[in-house]
């Protein structure tokens, strides 16, 4: 049984839970359901490449060395999303909400600047904000099915562009080490660039190209110019 090592593009279905057994994380629809997450979601297995990152670093480092199959790994909150930073507990004066015209209630989810926070205690006219992780400093347990060793370079380029979040019509490997993606406007430079180092670092691809497709704009291509 082939083992999986470092670099390795691997398909798998996972479920995260907190010690409670509370579902925080899943790729499998049924157990979505269980810890009622977003139902509107896309439930599908996860293709990553082993060792660069794509998952929690305790769970990255659990499979690697692992075979094919099911698997289920404990992590302590180091290895997880990290302990609690005390760093992380800003003290914000009441009245600053006030002007913001927010009522702090204990347990309020905030975003300020884009930093993702919530209320923890309001005394003195100070209001604490807990910047750590919603599930730092919490133990996890994640039951790991993978499937298969991810071999054919489309399916792990795709896999590259989905971990970018990158919308696209396809992906075709022509001649040797070329893969071509069809999008639908052209990238941005050094989007293209770090794509580019990262297909052809993690595959056995040697050069990209991205091809326009305009017409599912319903527009010419010129309606979208990124120069």
């Amino acid at each position: 049984m082939a083992t999986i090592k470092t670099g390795d593009f691997i398909e798998l279905d996972y479920t995260g839970k907190l010690e409670d057994g509370t579902i925080f994380d899943t790729t499998r629809r049924e157990d979505a359901m269980t810890g009622r997450l977003d139902q509107k979601a896309a439930y599908k297995p996860a293709i990553i490449c082993i060792g660069e990152g794509q998952l929690l670093p305790g769970l990255d480092e659990y499979l690697t060395g692992k075979t094919l199959g099911a698997h289920s790994c404990s992590l302590p909150a180091e290895k997880a999303f990290g302990k609690k930073d005390a760093k992380l507990l800003k003290l914000i004066p009441l009245q600053k909400f006030k002007e913001a015209n927010i009522q702090p209630v204990q347990g309020l989810p905030l975003n300020i600047d884009g930093h993702y926070g919530v209320v923890r205690t309001i005394s003195g006219g100070r209001v604490t904000v807990d910047f750590n992780h919603p599930l730092a400093g919490k133990d996890v347990t994640y039951d790991v099915d993978v499937t298969r060793v991810v071999t054919d370079p489309a399916v792990q380029v795709a896999a590259i562009l989905d971990m970018a979040a990158l919308h696209h019509h396809g992906v075709t490997i022509e001649g040797e080490g070329h893969v071509v993606i069809t999008v639908d406007h052209a990238l941005p430079q050094p989007l293209a660039e770090s794509l580019n180092t990262l297909i052809t670092k993690l595959t056995k691809l040697h050069t990209v190209s991205y091809h326009v497709e305009a017409h599912h704009h319903g527009g010419a291509a010129s309606d979208h110019p990124h120069h």
